[in-house]
C-alpha cells in the first residue's frame, strides 16, 4: 500500500491525499460504507460502485468470523470473491465487537473470551487469531486486536486496557510479519491509537503506534460515550504525533459534522454505521440539514427527495411517497433511504477533497456546519 498527501490546507491540518493498493485507488478524506456481513445494508454491489460512488468498504471479522465462517470465505477467494466488490476492503479487528458484549466476555493476557451473541458458544480471540482471520477474509487493509474501553472509563482502567493493546499489538505484528497473504495481493496492518480521554495515554499510544512504521495508523476508541468535544481533543493530541505521511483512520465516527470537524483535524478515512443505521428508521442527511420522514409534515410533500441529487433516488422519489414506505415498514423505503444517505456521505468527504485542493475548505466547512446543524 502506498499513500500519497497531494495538497496541505494553508488555515488547518485537513489534507487530500491518495492511497493505492492492490485493489484500486482510494482518494482521500473517505467515507468507508459499512459492510459488516458481508455486505452493505440494503445496497446491491452496483449502487454501492456506480451510484454511491464508494472507494472502499468495510468488513467486519468478528461477524464474518461467525458466520459464514473462514472456511466458507477461503473456499470462496476470500471475501472480494465472496461479495463481489472489487475495489478495496478494510476489516475491523474485532475489538469493539468484544468491547460491546461486556456481558458475556472476559479478557485476559493472551486474549479475549466470549461467547456468541448468535448461539451463546464460547469463542477465543488471541491477536495471532485475529490476524489469521483477517488473512482468510482478505482486506486490503487489516486492523491490528485491541481492547476499546468505553469513553467514561476511570484512568486506572484506561491505563490497564492501554496496555493490555499494546502488548496484543506487538504480537499483531510479530504474527503478521510471518504469515502470508492468501489471495497473491498485499495486505496492510494498522495499528490502533487507543487511550481513552486522557492526553498523557493518548501521547504515549500514539508515541508507540508511530514507531511501528506501519502503512498507515488508525484512532479508537472515541464516539464511545465521551463528550464530543473531548473527541475533538483527542484527535488534536493523537494527529500531532502520528506520522504525515501515512493515512489516518478514525474508526466508528461518525455525523456529517463529526467528519468535517475531523477532517480539519488531519484524519483522512472514516466508516460508521449511521447513514444506513439512521437511513431504516426514517432519517435523511443533507447538506441543508437533517429530515426525519417519520414526521407527518412530509405525508403530502410531492417534491423530489432532494433536489441537489446525490444520487438517482432523490430525484426518481418524492418525500412522501418515502414517507409512506417509511411509514409501512416497506423494505423499498429503507433501501432508498441508505442509498441517499450513503451517497450524501460520499458526496461531502468528496467535496471537501475539492475544497481542501482549491483552498477554500475552511471557510466551505463552517458554512456547511451551519447548515448540517438544522432540523429541517
Amino acid at each position: 500500500m502506498k499513500f500519497e498527501v497531494q495538497h496541505n490546507d494553508s488555515m488547518s491540518n485537513a489534507r487530500a491525499g491518495v492511497i493505492t493498493t492492490d485493489h484500486g485507488v482510494i482518494e482521500t478524506p473517505i467515507f468507508m460504507p459499512v459492510g459488516t456481513q458481508g455486505s452493505v445494508k440494503g445496497v446491491h454491489i452496483p449502487e454501492l460502485k456506480n451510484d454511491i460512488k464508494a472507494q472502499i468498504i468495510l468488513g467486519n471479522t468478528y461477524h464474518l468470523y461467525l458466520r459464514p465462517g473462514t472456511s466458507i470465505l477461503e473456499k470462496a477467494g476470500g471475501l472480494h470473491k465472496f461479495n463481489s466488490w472489487d475495489r478495496p476492503i478494510l476489516t475491523d479487528s474485532g475489538g469493539f465487537q468484544v468491547f460491546s458484549l461486556s456481558e458475556n466476555r472476559k479478557l485476559h493476557e493472551e486474549g479475549a473470551e466470549f461467547r456468541s451473541h448468535i448461539d451463546g458458544s464460547k469463542h477465543f480471540f488471541t491477536p495471532e487469531k485475529v490476524i489469521d482471520i483477517e488473512r482468510s477474509i482478505g482486506a486490503d487493509i487489516i486492523m491490528a486486536f485491541d481492547e476499546c474501553c468505553p469513553g467514561t472509563a476511570e484512568y486506572d482502567y484506561a491505563r490497564k486496557s492501554l496496555e493490555l493493546t499494546e502488548h496484543w499489538l506487538n504480537r499483531c505484528i510479530a504474527h503478521f510479519n510471518t504469515t502470508e497473504p492468501k489471495y497473491g495481493y498485499s495486505q496492510s496492518l494498522f495499528p490502533i491509537v487507543q487511550g481513552c480521554i486522557y492526553p498523557d495515554l493518548r501521547k504515549r499510544a500514539a508515541e508507540n503506534v508511530a514507531e511501528k512504521n506501519a502503512d498507515g495508523n488508525a484512532i479508537g476508541g472515541l464516539a464511545v460515550g465521551e463528550p464530543t468535544e473531548k473527541m475533538y481533543e483527542m484527535i488534536e493530541v493523537v494527529n500531532e504525533i502520528l506520522p504525515k505521511n501515512k493515512p489516518r483512520y478514525l474508526m466508528g465516527v461518525g455525523t456529517p459534522i463529526n467528519l468535517l470537524e475531523s477532517i480539519e483535524r488531519g484524519v483522512d478515512m472514516f466508516d460508521c454505521i449511521m447513514p444506513t443505521r439512521n437511513g431504516r428508521n426514517g432519517q435523511l442527511f443533507t447538506r441543508l440539514g437533517t429530515i426525519n420522514l417519520r414526521n407527518k409534515k412530509w405525508e403530502s410533500d410531492f417534491s423530489s427527495i432532494d433536489e441537489n441529487a446525490y444520487s438517482y433516488v432523490d430525484t426518481l422519489y418524492n418525500k412522501a411517497y418515502l414517507h409512506h414506505l417509511i411509514k409501512v415498514n416497506e423494505l423499498l423505503g429503507l433501501q432508498i433511504a441508505s442509498i441517499h444517505n450513503l451517497a450524501f456521505y460520499l458526496w461531502l468527504v468528496k467535496e471537501a477533497r475539492l475544497r481542501i485542493m482549491d483552498g477554500t475548505f475552511t471557510s466551505w466547512k463552517n458554512d456547511m456546519i451551519k447548515h448540517l446543524s438544522n432540523r429541517l
